[in-house]
This record gives structure tokens, sequence and C-alpha cells, in this order.
């Protein structure tokens, strides 16, 4: 367990307006977290904080939501498939000429 010397500042910034889904404009913590904020330990304060986070990062679009994370697929080549051409830019470093079986 780390000791804490000081205690975590509230996140506020002074703009103090909620948005459509209740959370501060400013520090985008929700009502009962801003009331509560004096109540709560230290631990509780950085987890706030953690979610004030993301829920700006989510509202400047900077997260994905995890349905959208899912839906890329890697196709792995089947042994079925049949072999890809590979095209070779410069045919004259290919010389079979002196080649036998």
């Amino acid at each position: 367990m780390q000791l804490e010397f000081f205690d975590v500042p509230s996140p506020c910034i002074g703009i103090c307006q909620s948005d459509e889904k209740g959370y501060c404009k400013g520090c985008y913590r929700t009502r009962e977290e801003r009331q509560n904020w004096i109540n709560l330990a230290s631990d509780d304060k950085q987890k706030v904080i953690k979610r004030c986070i993301q829920r700006r990062k989510r509202k400047e679009g900077k997260v994905k939501p995890k349905q959208e994370q899912a839906t890329v697929e890697i196709k792995q080549p089947s042994l079925l498939d049949p072999p890809s051409k590979v095209s070779h830019s410069n045919s004259s470093d290919m010389d079979f000429g002196d080649f036998e079986l």
C-alpha cells in the first residue's frame, strides 16, 4: 500500500453545468460524485478521476466502444486456398538457365 501524504485535489475547473447525460461539462463528474467528494477516501477520489478521464475521452471520440473494436476480423489463409501469385518487378535477377533436375 502506498502512503499518501496529500489529499487528492478536486478536478473542478469552475464550469459547473450539466450536459445531457448529467455529467459536469467541466470535470465530467456526476452530481453525486460532486456532492460526496469531501467524504470520499483518497482511493475513491482517484477512481472518480479515472472515470472522469474516460468520460471525457468518450465525449471527444477518442475511445471506440467495445462493439466497434470487436468487429475487426483477421482472416487466416487456408491451406485449401490456391497459392497467391507473387509478382517480381525485376525478372532479370532470376536466371534459371543453369538449373538441372
